[in-house]
């Protein structure tokens, strides 16, 4: 594989692993969109991406706004109950939940609202899934004087609703769509068709680190911040690496984010973790990396799961920003080449862990990281004490409560 513009891991910010080839690829993964209108406005955002980057003023501006508006650096936490409680490896946590809005994916909202702006926009258009995404775009519109457009399937609707009203209030608005399933990949579509409808006036702001060329590198560009800053925080805490690193998967930009820091520390292990719904021996899962094959979805190549009719199959998980039978193309070459392993953990353990975390360490997460967190505490027990697990905690729980409530007996 070659890397983009030469530009090494020191430079730009990305392992070599993880950075495409001028095809947009990774390995067999990934690509550019075929459709002529979308790949010019593709070609039009890869232009002016590359030109920001290397601007003095924009990174000057990133690094300001990391600072002073999401509260970089999120800090590291060593859960010392939890830790006990699981008994075996000690399990700290990356804060990405204190971040302004509450969850990781402010890091790269900022970077797509920054690009739009200078591309001369005047919206942007977005997919979410659990809400996190469409309040944090909808917070950078909101800073930077733009109009937001979200997408978002009635089904999350009803159960992200304080998110809902966290993007109305910020001024997005949002389009319900109720095709199909009623959930993310349908938003997805969506999003797309309207964004193509408007191509001079707008600019789709992917919401994880998949679609097609340049939206993965893009996401995961933006979303290194998260493993720099862990791998240096983890060295000055504890005076050496994690042994393992994990991060909950759905499309995959957490992930990416944390793994990105530690692609060169092939001691590290970096652990993905999905969704494996009501049980892998059902239909009701989304678990891509496990049971999906190398397929296309939304542009780009990946592994997705199938329908019989070899179109994406729809997909369950307890967790609205994990329900996507596609993933990232960089997770899907990781795979592959062994750089990462991917396991999967049901609704009841991601439950299990919501509660712990609450109940251990008053963090209540949000239903996607509680899956990681799930994992972690799985294998924490076969560790020894003098072993570490460093989780991404990617969001917080505020806008699960309710649904948890439904779910979970509080008096146990």
């Amino acid at each position: 594989m070659t890397a983009l513009a030469n530009d090494s891991s020191n430079t730009y910010g990305l392992h070599d692993s993880i950075l495409p080839s001028l095809d947009g690829l990774y390995g067999e993964y990934g690509g550019k969109i075929e459709h002529p209108e979308l790949a010019k406005a593709m070609e039009e955002i890869e232009t002016g991406f590359r030109a920001i980057i290397k601007d003095d003023d924009f990174v000057n501006e990133m690094s300001r706004l990391r600072q002073t508006y999401i509260g970089r650096p999120s800090p590291i936490f060593h859960a010392k109950r939890l830790s006990a409680h699981c008994g075996g490896a000690q399990i700290y946590f990356k804060r990405e939940d204190l971040n302004h809005t509450g969850a990781h994916k402010i890091n790269h909202c900022i970077g797509e609202v920054l690009l739009a702006k200078k591309l001369g926009k005047t919206k942007v258009i977005a997919e979410t899934g659990a809400g996190q995404h469409g309040v944090a775009l909808a917070t950078a519109a909101a800073l930077m004087g733009m109009e937001c457009e979200i997408h978002m399937g009635v089904v999350d609707i009803e159960k992200e609703h304080p998110n809902v009203s966290r993007m109305k209030i910020l001024g997005a608005n949002i389009v319900p769509v109720s095709r199909g399933a009623g959930t993310l990949k349908e938003a997805v579509d969506s999003a797309f068709e309207a964004y193509l409808s408007d191509l001079d006036n707008s600019m789709f702001a992917i919401g994880s680190a998949l679609g097609p060329a340049p939206y993965p590198e893009i996401v995961s560009y933006f979303q290194s911040v998260v493993g720099r800053e862990a791998r240096t925080q983890f060295l000055e805490t504890t005076g050496t690496l994690p042994n393992k690193v994990v991060a909950c998967v759905g499309g995959g930009s957490n992930a990416i984010g944390l793994f990105s820091g530690f692609l060169g520390d092939t001691e590290v292990e970096k652990v993905g973790v999905e969704p494996a719904g009501e049980g892998l021996d059902t239909p009701n899962h989304a678990a891509t990396m496990t049971l999906g094959t190398k397929g296309a979805i939304h542009g780009f190549k990946c592994y997705v799961l199938l329908d019989k009719d070899g179109e994406p199959a729809p997909v369950h998980s307890i967790a609205s920003g994990l329900d996507y039978p596609g993933v990232g193309p960089q997770h899907s070459l990781l795979k592959d080449n062994n750089l990462a392993t991917y396991e999967s953990v049901t609704d009841a353990e991601c439950l299990d862990a919501f509660m712990a975390l609450s109940r251990l360490e008053g963090i209540i997460p949000a239903l996607e990281t509680a899956h990681a967190i799930a994992y972690a505490m799985r294998v924490a027990k076969d560790m020894s004490p003098d072993e570490t697990i460093l989780v991404n905690l990617s969001g917080r729980g505020d806008k699960d409560i309710d649904f948890v409530l439904d779910k979970v007996d509080l008096s146990k």
